[in-house]
């Protein structure tokens, strides 16, 4: 007797046929673009996976279009090829793993040249060794992919509560290069939310210690520390060479320099915020959806302009203020950050735009989409960027810039600053004028008070280069232009992008703390601070002391302190 295996459908292959059926009854129109992957997650009650599978073999067999970055579209010819596909796949000698499928013409001609709906792509089977593998256990998760994680730059911006467990969590998962920046230091009243910080640490950098501390939780790991403010002192060639940025931050200010940079150089920026047991996650892509700028209220705006209605205050202003929190917030939100940045790294789908709250008084969770604001000023992606190899900007003037820019744009090429130079400081009260020719976040205010009379000097500042100044002979540096900075240049016309390549040597080099303690880029952090000493020579017991004894007394030993 022969008997016939039964045959069955994969859910894959039972979604394609729903799909097909909805666009033959016109409930998914030809011509038009699909419902999006989370409606039809709802809908059909399956997988992203499944419903992305299904949708590839659908693709393979000419029934939609998959367009990246915009979504699926039905072909204009779909529904005449519906009954056709439907036979074939539902023909039990064609499925699950054939390698075509036969689509009837009209003319009667028969086309065999497109794959039948493929199997799902399976991770490669890997028996990890978990005695000597810190990752293995990873290889058991379907979307995770060691070569991806091990190769991403992550850059995390605030060294604090947040920052610690982001750097903790991306670190234990394996990411391999790790930026990290904070102008802070420790002091003691971080220790009791800081996982990464000892007792010791305190007066140290948190930057710094935070990398160390990384470094130790996974060799493998490698790290580099900025000490600096991210408003001004950070180079947007940085964040360009990033794959993502993670904000751990306490202030507006640093938020939108940051969604500002990020915009610019069209990367993708998590956010995360606590207060008390409240907390919020977000994450911002260029192009979907609001970004940081778009959140704020017409209130937060004019916070800020009240901030910064004294120019030389504004930096003092931003280290105004503590946030109260909890360990535990911390922990919830540095968590979920972290996982933002995985599934980015992964190129998963993420909620862009929205804003996840987190309500630990309540244990409730719920999102929110922000409305994206069309006359944002962050809305600014750079156009084409040219490096220059050669310049660095220790040692290129803004004479020398500005040919460059003259070159490539015409004579009437400007320079603009991201940040205003004051030019001079003047005391109408004693017809003083002071040349200063610094960026403003190097001035303080003490500095803007008259040394004659006290009074508080007029700030003169500008932030374009025509050519006309006398200042012209000072490098980039002086001018608060960081190393490895995109220098924006324009005419009449347009705008010109230039990276100062010259510095990405020893701005970017995931070396700190790379071969131990004698290494070149190794900083001098003692963890576990111990005085030094050295044993003396060995002094025999006076007689008197000596304990009547068959056996000769052992020889003392003297410590002496080393000086």
């Amino acid at each position: 007797m022969k008997i016939e295996p039964v045959a069955h459908n994969t859910l894959a292959h039972s979604v394609a046929e729903r799909l097909l059926t909805l666009i033959a009854d016109g409930t998914i129109r030809s011509g038009e673009k699909m419902p999006s992957e989370r409606n039809l997650m709802d809908k059909l009650q399956v997988s992203r996976t499944t419903i992305r599978e299904a949708l590839s073999g659908l693709a393979a067999l000419g029934i939609v279009e998959i367009r990246p970055g915009l979504g699926t579209f039905v072909k204009p010819d779909a529904r005449d090829l519906v009954p056709h596909t439907l036979a074939a796949l539902q023909d039990p000698n064609a499925r699950p793993l054939a390698k075509t499928v036969k689509i009837a013409r009209d003319n009667g001609s028969q086309d065999t040249s497109r794959p039948a709906l493929p199997p799902p792509p399976e991770k490669p089977v890997r028996i990890p060794n978990l005695k000597k593998d810190r990752l293995a256990t990873f290889e058991l998760i379907s979307w995770w992919e060691r070569a991806q994680v091990q190769a991403a730059r992550v850059m995390v911006v605030g060294a604090g509560a947040l920052g610690n467990e982001v750097l903790k969590n991306l670190a234990l998962m394996g990411v391999g290069n790790l930026f990290i920046v904070d102008f802070d230091t420790i002091e003691a009243a971080n220790l009791s939310r800081s996982v990464l910080f000892r007792a010791e640490d305190n007066g140290l950098k948190k930057a710094e210690v935070a990398a160390r501390r990384v470094k130790e939780l996974n060799p493998d790991v490698h790290v580099q520390f900025f000490h600096g403010d991210i408003n001004t002192q950070l180079g947007l060639g940085v964040f360009r060479r990033m794959d993502v940025v993670v904000g751990c931050l306490d202030n507006r200010e640093a938020r939108l320099a940051l969604n500002r940079f990020t915009y610019r150089l069209n990367q993708p920026w998590v956010d995360g915020a606590i207060q008390e047991l409240l907390g919020l996650v977000r994450v911002f892509v260029p192009g979907q959806g609001a970004c940081y700028e778009c959140t704020l209220t017409e209130q937060a705006r004019r916070e800020m302009s009240l901030r910064y209605s004294c120019p030389l205050l504004a930096r003092q202003n931003i280290l105004l203020g503590k946030v109260p929190t909890t360990p535990t917030s911390s922990s919830i939100v540095g968590a979920l950050q972290a996982q933002e940045a995985l599934k980015l790294i992964h190129k998963l789908p993420v909620d862009a735009g929205k804003v996840l709250h987190v309500n630990g008084m309540t244990n409730e969770f719920h999102s929110t989409a922000y409305t994206p604001d069309p006359e944002c000023e962050s809305h600014w992606v750079y156009g084409d960027i040219t490096e220059l190899p050669d310049r660095k900007a220790s040692n290129t003037t803004l004479a020398e810039m500005l040919r460059i820019a003259r070159d490539a744009l015409g004579a009437d090429a400007l320079i603009e600053l991201d940040q205003e130079i004051v030019t001079a400081l003047e005391c109408h009260n004693c017809a003083t004028n002071t040349e200063v020719y610094r960026p403003i976040s190097t001035v303080g205010y003490n500095e803007g008070l008259c040394p004659g009379c006290g009074e508080l000097r007029e700030v003169h500042m500008t932030h374009v280069i025509t050519g006309r100044e006398s200042f012209l002979q000072r490098p980039l540096l002086a001018m608060g232009i960081p190393p490895l900075h995109i220098v924006r240049a324009h005419n009449a016309d347009e705008y010109r992008f230039f990276e100062l390549t010259g510095d990405l040597p020893e701005t970017i080099h995931f070396a700190h703390f790379e071969g131990g303690a004698q290494a070149p880029r190794a900083a001098r952090i003692r963890l576990n601070a111990r005085p030094q000493i050295k044993l003396g020579a060995p002094q025999p017991l006076a007689v008197a002391e000596q304990a009547p004894s068959s056996k000769p007394a052992r020889p003392r030993v003297v410590l002496h302190p080393v000086k």
